[in-house]
């Protein structure tokens, strides 16, 4: 029996805004991802007393999670494709909700720097997960803007993380806020399951399956692999260091901090979406993908260098608007980083590929964490936040010259 036009249209129309509802709950986990990861950030100036760490120290914490983060995003990028979305990911948040709990159990350095090795083993599989799931789901011109859906839980974890995290310390101290995170982990895996049966994958054309080793020798991955860590030191650094700026620059309490903690992942979120709706304009005005995908790259580059004003702020609302313009910039630029994988390789090794660009993150920050911190003693924030300030433009430069996008 023959359908009607427009009972088929309604029925297609129907199915789109399904998968985009089952997308928006994965989206969760990486709310909770971020949520697990930023608490200790939230709580670092309670954490660095109690225990009595320098910069530095706090920084080898970091870089803990950075060095098991960047070596294990391979590897959690090849499980994925090979065992499938639903094992994978429910696996992975099983066990960074583990390491979160456990963390809210420790007593010194050493079991900081632990737990937070063991989250980075775990939550490695966060983003490339992600990026098959929107593959998975949406249409290739849809993909930016599925990447600013992710971003937004980003923000959503690093909005609700300070507020909840510092809520929960003040009333019944700060092992339970990792503890609460971590429950939540644990109850978003049935939620999933029983969403993710229901959910419809979006029709594609076939495509001959890149192997991984063949991927590996192109060079269009590692220059995207390079432009992704230059891009995200600025994100590295406000992720895990704005609380204490706040605190160590403007001598805020941890109460107070918080107040303005929030606010910059919001704008990050409104960068996403941005990024992800400019790239999308240009792809349906004609525009290649990765061409349209570089545009909106280059143009958040150019915002961010005027964030290398920041350290001349003379209030802490001043700091909130200029670290926000910063974060704003890097996650324009970081949905569209992180689609150009997804343009070029396409649907079978799309969580390997953008494991790739997560372990670069990973490594970046690893090498950051101790470095940034013994710069921040010694000299200061501002060499670090002038330095910020660039390397979007310079990730853009990289891209150019190499003519990845072209």
């Amino acid at each position: 029996m023959t359908v009607p036009v427009n009972q088929a249209g309604t029925q297609v129309n129907d199915a789109a805004r399904y998968r985009w509802l089952v997308l928006a709950v994965f989206v969760l986990s990486t709310a909770i991802n971020y949520l697990d990861r930023a608490t200790l950030s939230a709580l670092a100036p309670v954490l660095t007393n109690e225990f009595h760490l320098s910069n530095a120290q706090y920084g080898l914490i970091g870089s803990a999670f950075s060095l098991t983060y960047a070596a294990s995003a391979p590897f959690a990028g090849l499980l994925i494709d090979r065992i499938g979305l639903n094992r994978a990911i429910s696996f992975a948040v099983g066990v960074w909700s583990g390491a979160g709990i456990a963390t809210g159990l420790t007593s010194g350095l050493g079991g900081l720097v632990g737990c937070r090795a063991v989250l980075g083993v775990a939550e490695a599989a966060g983003i490339p997960a992600a990026g098959k799931a929107i593959h998975q789901y949406l249409r290739p011109g849809e993909r930016a803007l599925g990447n600013a859906v992710n971003q937004a839980g980003v923000s959503l974890g690093s909005v609700v993380a300070p507020l909840l995290a510092t809520w929960i310390a003040l009333r019944s101290g700060w092992r339970h806020a990792f503890v609460v995170t971590g429950v939540l982990g644990l109850a978003w895996i049935p939620l999933w399951l029983w969403v993710s049966r229901r959910a419809p994958a979006a029709p594609r054309p076939a495509q001959p399956r890149v192997a991984d080793a063949a991927m590996l020798r192109d060079r269009r991955l590692w220059v995207f692999a390079a432009a992704n860590a230059l891009s995200m030191v600025g994100y590295f650094f406000w992720f895990f260091w704005t609380s204490k700026y706040m605190v160590d620059v403007y001598r805020l309490t941890l109460q107070q901090a918080a107040w303005y903690v929030w606010i910059p992942p919001v704008f990050a979120c409104c960068g996403g979406f941005l990024g992800g709706w400019l790239s999308l304009r240009f792809v349906e005005r004609g525009r290649a993908a990765p061409a349209a995908r570089f545009r909106v790259c280059l143009a958040a580059g150019v915002v961010s260098l005027a964030t290398a004003a920041l350290p001349w702020a003379t209030s802490p609302g001043w700091a909130a608007a200029g670290i926000s313009l910063s974060i704003f910039a890097v996650a324009a630029f970081s949905v569209n980083m992180y689609t150009l994988p997804l343009d070029t390789f396409g649907a079978a090794p799309a969580a390997f590929a953008i494991s790739i660009l997560v372990s670069s993150y990973g490594a970046i920050s690893t090498i950051l964490g101790p470095a940034i911190g013994a710069v921040i003693d010694h000299r200061g924030y501002t060499p670090v936040i002038v330095a910020v300030a660039f390397t979007p433009l310079a990730a853009s430069a990289v891209l150019w010259f190499t003519r990845s996008t072209r």
